[in-house]
């Protein structure tokens, strides 16, 4: 009795809930602007765009402006802090002047500007960067076509669950049917009580079994909000489009395509290594960069009698760093060889993986058309038996039986049709 209850409570707030029905269209157009993978891909990519905008400072200059104050009676500083206060006299070459000078006060405003003209290393690693935000660019397509792939699944998932439900629903309403006929006989005395009770199990191991793929349904309707990133208390989807096998002809032998984002990416990243490799040895290559400053002095505050400026070009070369540059090459090269190396073996993994994906689908192919066969074989024997038991040939443990199996036949052809179609979208993924 407790156990009807606690079934019944279940059941009743399985239906209180808010059925949503969807197609797997409406999911796709909503799924992309919300997911939290994409998002985060996309966030990658932003993230990488702005510290690429730090390579401006290749071409732009970079400005400063200080204000300092000093006091000094060195007499070298304090000769030429006079000196650039505008405020020297005859008094100030007084020897005794020079060499014992008075504490001097200084008050600057400054601006400096340094200007890069040519720094090929930093070219080169301005192309390693905006190769990097090509390559996230890509696997942030490649994160939305396994989210297609993932939506897919989890739709099937949700179209499989409800089916189930269908299918347990409809074998429920067999056997009450039949229930109805035995409670009939028993009355009139032509069976035992034991068939009867044979029957009320039979009738509590479907209703269990129809608790737990509402459970399912929910499950797989929770893993879509999930998806959606969106609130999935007191509401279930339902699906709108209709579960069906998904007939597809594969050509033999497929092969992996080279077109395909996340290998793209791979190849792609290769290309900032050989911009690495190009920004050590343009470490070597002479720099040309432009400076220029302009400099107010006093010594009050706030007032700026002596001024001046500098201005200049700076030609240098790295002729000799320890090795630091070539190190850095050889291991970028050692970095290079590695990622072609782990290109290579993820091709050939996922060419396995392909082949590997179309095995599954022709095996699931043929257990779909197996299954078929089978519910078909039990739906005549169970046909069969009801005409004989309406006719008091066979008895009710039989029947039972009967129906029993054309149920779990009904349910591996729909279990079969699920992993056939679930079989063939990840072939499609990985094609």
């Amino acid at each position: 009795m407790k156990k009807v209850l606690f079934l019944l409570f279940i059941s009743t707030k399985f239906f209180a809930q808010d059925t949503i029905q969807i197609s797997k269209k409406d999911l796709e157009s909503r799924i992309e602007g919300q997911n939290l993978s994409v998002k985060l891909a996309n966030d990658e990519v932003n993230s990488a765009q702005a510290g690429l905008l730090q390579t401006r400072a290749i071409y732009l200059p970079n400005v400063t402006a200080s204000y300092t104050g000093t006091a000094t009676n060195s007499p070298l500083m304090a000769f030429g802090t006079k000196l650039n206060q505008s405020r020297i006299t005859m008094m100030d070459f007084d020897p005794e002047q020079l060499n014992n000078p008075d504490n001097i006060f200084n008050f600057a405003t400054k601006l400096e500007v340094q200007q890069p003209i040519f720094n090929k290393d930093a070219i080169y690693q301005k192309k390693a960067g905006e190769v990097k935000v090509d390559v996230l660019k890509i696997k942030a397509e490649r994160t939305k076509e396994y989210l297609q792939f993932d939506l897919n699944k989890a739709y099937l998932q949700l179209q499989m669950a409800y089916k189930v439900v269908k299918v347990l629903e409809e074998a429920k309403n067999t056997t009450l049917a039949n229930k109805k006929v035995i409670d009939n006989y028993y009355k009139n005395g032509m069976i035992q009580k034991s068939e009867v009770l044979y029957m009320n199990v039979r009738v509590s191991e479907i209703e269990s079994q129809i608790q737990y793929a509402k459970s399912n349904v929910r499950n797989a309707s929770d893993y879509l909000y999930f998806l959606l990133n969106e609130d999935s208390e007191n509401k279930v989807f339902k699906p709108i489009d209709e579960f069906f096998y998904q007939e597809n002809i594969l050509e033999q032998n497929p092969k992996l395509n080279g077109n395909r984002k996340d290998l793209q990416a791979y190849e792609k990243s290769l290309e900032a290594y050989d911009y690495m490799m190009k920004s050590a040895d343009a470490k070597f290559l002479p720099k040309l960069n432009a400076f220029g400053s302009f400099e107010l002095n006093d010594n009050k505050v706030y007032e700026f009698n002596g001024n001046g400026y500098l201005v200049g070009l700076q030609l240098s070369w790295n002729v000799f760093d320890g090795y630091k540059a070539k190190s850095e090459k050889e291991v970028y090269k050692a970095d290079l060889s590695k990622a072609q190396t782990e290109i290579q073996q993820y091709q050939k993994q996922n060419q396995l993986e392909l082949n590997k994906s179309y095995r599954q689908v022709l095996d699931a192919d043929n257990k779909v058309s197996l299954t078929k066969l089978s519910w078909d074989q039990s739906a005549e024997a169970y046909r069969i038996r009801k005409n004989r038991y309406d006719q008091g040939l066979e008895k009710s443990s039989d029947l039972l039986s009967a129906e029993t199996q054309m149920s779990q036949k009904k349910l591996e052809y729909q279990q079969a049709i699920f992993e056939y179609n679930s079989a063939l979208e990840y072939f499609k993924f990985l094609r």
